[in-house]
């Protein structure tokens, strides 16, 4: 009696709400300024015209701008979802993609006893609805299949570019086989050359202790976390954003009137069979490896400002000078943001996909660039890796000191290889290089963030991948003879090393700075090259259909990879990959 009691009032309130959102209905509008206040429900329909976004950290430019060859033009055109979980990329996977049993992500009672969402009250952390318009219809399934994600709710004010003010809620469910004592959540702009202060932190409604320690927030719980039990962890935030003096290719900093936030939050870190990963990262490679989670994300920020953001707009409201727009990204390993009152945008459908490049007005050209490179890029490699995902892909310009840094649906270009004046080290047209760099950042989509993979300790897995589906991208458009100029690139990028026989699976620490590029850039794709002669080639595009098709939405191993290619080839390779990737 008492559950028919409580559906009822769930319906009751479904149609309280799904009324006040009739489109019919007008709404009143009121920007929210203060972060002491919840925002407005956004709505469940996307405004499609907004933006998404992606992330990973590339060679710096002293090793990425020369080797890069630009291949010449060819000469003729040619809603219940905790109840049953069915996936967990946390748990173990077999050979045929199941995953092994765990506890469920939390009973009836126990989601009873969690603390509503405050930041966004009208939303519940199981209603999923918001963030099915982001995806193509045939990726809305994984709503329901990824039933222990993490829930961020943030409410962020960037009206001072210099300082992301925030608060943040966020259901965190224990998918693991052991009980949890603590929690570790990373606060990344420590080690971005800006810094991050935390306050106010409660575990379901009550003040829990804490401590920084070397940039990793360790919060002690009362009582151990049991397997399948979720707790809601909330906390107020400043991140100091630097300016000129930056770390970790500048992907943190408000330089050149363009606001570049990676990892503004305070982000859960990974556990698995290893335990917690709270390891620093290198000076070089990427900063995250991270779980798939959902984020419902309010911006502040002057009207002025064009917004870029992983996820799609569901929300926007003005006043007095200042918007307050409102996005929901998942599932997706990170929540990027860049803001700008220079930018302008170029824009193209692609199938369900819509494309959009910013950058300031002077740089506009090489926005299209990125913008048909990307087009043909997102049709090669969905036929060659599976569909892509999300309806949105965008594209910005940022000062960063990479050449490209991927995001989840979205990535960043160097802005100045937009100048196409300008040339790289050894003649490469600036033409050449954003090419060669947005068709490597698309392909991180597939290989980072639809399949995951530890960017610290494998980073081969999704670099040198990436850069093998950048060979196959010229290959598609230019045909296999013009497409060689990009591999005798490859090559000389490893001959910087005098062809250093250096395993590619290595940690990202484990390299110099010189070795990381030369190594995984350059050996880690001529190496999977050699394993598609080996394999055949046709068996081994099979075979990394079906690494995409097994581990989507997931993370895998080296081990994983290793294994599944066995199988498609019915050898062992376990003393080539022994050898030539884990030097073990």
């Amino acid at each position: 009696m008492k559950k028919i009691i409580v559906a009822f009032a769930i319906i009751m309130l479904t149609l309280i709400v799904g009324c006040r959102n009739m489109p019919d209905e007008q709404q009143p509008s009121q920007l929210t300024q203060d972060l002491s206040n919840p925002p407005a429900q956004p709505s469940v329909t996307p405004d499609h015209s907004s933006e998404g976004q992606d992330f990973t950290a590339e060679s710096p430019p002293t090793s990425d701008e020369d080797e890069i060859i630009e291949p010449p033009a060819p000469s003729t055109t040619t809603g219940n979802l905790l109840d049953e979980p069915s996936s967990n990329e946390n748990s173990s996977t077999s050979d045929n993609g199941t995953s092994d049993s765990l506890p469920p992500a939390g009973t009836e009672d126990a989601a009873v006893a969690l603390p509503a969402p405050a930041l966004f009250p009208e939303s519940t952390w199981e209603d999923r609805t918001v963030f099915q318009g982001g995806l193509i219809p045939e990726e809305s399934p994984v709503l329901q299949d990824l039933p222990g994600a993490t829930v961020y709710h943030l409410v962020l004010d960037i009206s001072d570019p210099t300082l992301a003010e925030g608060k943040m809620e966020a259901r965190y469910i224990n998918q693991e086989e052991v009980a949890l004592n603590e929690l570790f959540l990373h606060m990344f702009p420590a080690h971005l050359g800006g810094d991050m202060e935390v306050a106010d932190l409660l575990i379901n409604g009550q003040p829990a202790q804490f401590e920084v320690i070397d940039g990793m927030l360790q919060v002690d719980l009362e009582k151990p976390l049991d397997p399948g039990q979720a707790i809601v962890l909330s906390l107020s935030f400043k991140t100091f954003v630097p300016g000129e003096e930056t770390t970790k290719y500048g992907v943190l900093a408000f330089k050149d009137n363009i606001l570049a936030l990676a990892h503004f939050y305070p982000m859960f870190a990974v556990y698995d069979d290893h335990g917690w990963h709270t390891e620093l990262t290198a000076d070089h490679g990427d900063e995250t490896f991270a779980d798939m989670s959902f984020f419902l994300v309010q911006v502040i920020a002057p009207e002025d400002q064009v917004l870029v953001t992983s996820g799609i707009e569901v929300n926007r409201e003005s006043s007095d000078g200042q918007q307050s727009l409102t996005y929901a990204a998942g599932p997706v390993r990170d929540f990027y943001l860049v803001a700008s009152d220079d930018f302008e945008v170029v824009q193209e459908q692609v199938g369900e996909v819509l494309l959009s490049s910013y950058a300031p007005s002077d740089y506009l050209e090489g926005a299209q660039i990125a913008l048909d490179v990307t087009a043909d890029s997102l049709r090669s490699f969905s036929n060659r890796f599976g569909s892509y995902p999300y309806r949105e892909l965008d594209i910005v310009t940022t000062p960063t000191d990479a050449l490209g840094i991927e995001y989840p649906g979205i990535y960043a270009n160097a802005l100045r290889i937009y100048d196409l004046a300008g040339s790289a080290a050894g003649g490469i047209s600036n033409a050449g290089l954003i090419e060669s760099v947005s068709a490597h950042e698309t392909a991180h989509q597939w290989f980072y963030n639809l399949v995951g993979n530890d960017q610290l300790n494998e980073p081969w897995l999704d670099e040198a991948t990436a850069q093998y589906a950048t060979w196959l991208y010229y290959i598609d458009r230019y045909g296999e003879q013009n497409a060689q100029g990009f591999y005798n690139s490859l090559e000389g990028r490893w001959g910087r090393t005098e062809f250093a026989d250096i395993p590619i699976g290595l940690p990202a620490n484990a390299y110099t700075g010189p070795e990381y590029s030369a190594i995984v850039y350059g050996r880690g794709p001529i190496f999977l090259n050699e394993l598609a002669e080996l394999m055949g080639q046709e068996t081994f595009d099979q075979f990394l259909r079906d690494f995409t098709d097994t581990y989507r939405w997931q993370i895998a191993s080296g081990e994983d990879f290793m294994e599944l290619a066995e199988k498609h080839c019915n050898c062992d390779l376990s003393d080539l990959f022994a050898e030539e990737v884990f030097g073990t």
